[in-house]
Parts: C-alpha cells; sequence; structure tokens
C-alpha cells in the first residue's frame, strides 16, 4: 500500500516543510529504520523539532525545553540502534552539519559519501521517501519555492535504499 503527499513550499505563500520533517523525525526516535539515508547536495543544521512546549519530552533521553537540530536528531537516531549515511558534496558549507552530527552519532552508525556530482534530495527510512527539489537547508526549507513528495511505500523506499547502496557505497 502506498500513500504519498505532495508539498509545493514557499517562502511568499507561508507553506513550509518543517511539520512534515518533524513528525518523520519524531517517528524515527520512537522506531529507528534500521538503514536512513540522507542525500542533499546541501545539508545545513537547521531547527527541525521545536520542543519549548515539552510536548515531545517523552520521544527524547534526555529532554529540555528547547528547538532540535537537524544534527542533534539524526545522530540521536543511531544511539537507538538506526544506521545513517549521508550523502553530499564535498563543499565546506556541509561540513558545519557533518562535523556535528560526527560528533554527536554512535560510533560506527553514521557514514559519510562524498560525491561531487550529487544533485538529489531525499531522506529515506524503512518504509518511507521524502524526495523532491528541496535541499535541507535553511533556504529549501523556509524561502524557496520547492516541491517535496512524502511517500509511505515500503517496497519503493527498499528499492531507494538498495540504488543508494549501488551508487554511492564506494564513494567513501
Amino acid at each position: 500500500m502506498s500513500d504519498e503527499r505532495l508539498i509545493r513550499t514557499s517562502g511568499r505563500t507561508g507553506v513550509r516543510i518543517d511539520g512534515i520533517l518533524a513528525t518523520v523525525l519524531l517517528a524515527e526516535l520512537m522506531v529507528p529504520s534500521r538503514h536512513l539515508w540522507l542525500v542533499s547536495p546541501w545539508i545545513g543544521d537547521v531547527d527541525v523539532i521545536d520542543n519549548r512546549s515539552a510536548a515531545y519530552d517523552s520521544v527524547f533521553v534526555d529532554p529540555s525545553s528547547r528547538v532540535y537540530t537537524f544534527a542533534e536528531v539524526l545522530a540521536a537516531t543511531t544511539h537507538r540502534g538506526g544506521r545513517l549515511s549521508v550523502v553530499t558534496r564535498p563543499d565546506p558549507f556541509n561540513d558545519v552539519f557533518l562535523d556535528r552530527l560526527f560528533r554527536q552519532a554512535a560510533a560506527g552508525q553514521a557514514q559519510v559519501m562524498r560525491a561531487e556530482d550529487v544533485h538529489e534530495k531525499t531522506l529515506c527510512g524503512d518504509d518511507w521517501l521524502m524526495t523532491g527539489s528541496m535541499n535541507f537547508t535553511y533556504r529549501g526549507m523556509s524561502i524557496n519555492d520547492e516541491i517535496v513528495s512524502y511517500r509511505v511505500d515500503p517496497a519503493i523506499a527498499s528499492a531507494a535504499r538498495i540504488d543508494f547502496t549501488r551508487r554511492f557505497d564506494n564513494a567513501r
């Protein structure tokens, strides 16, 4: 069974991806995918889960009333048994995110592959896929006109993970 939602984001209209991305990441914190893939040419350590109201305290191991960043949340999934593969361009812009991610990730549970020509933008778990034109950056998530597809479909997600492994496992 497949469920898909298309989101057209825009700074002008105020339509944003934050809510769906936060929901996906909260689900990953509760039950991490065996292997989570993040493929994006540019990745920023953007704010992804707003816990200032303490609404998500039960999801975090050591909760605090604050905003959690992308690197923190992805690293937290590795401490809960999930494996993480990140594919991005070898660009200094990505280094802040990658440095924060690897300082916080469980040893041996996260890997980065740098691919000069990568242009795909996808976040993929065990049974879902978020893909489209949006880089995982502040501009991509808050300002630019983008289209993002969020799809729950184990077969599609599995095919994407197999393809990522085939394409990028040697790019380390």
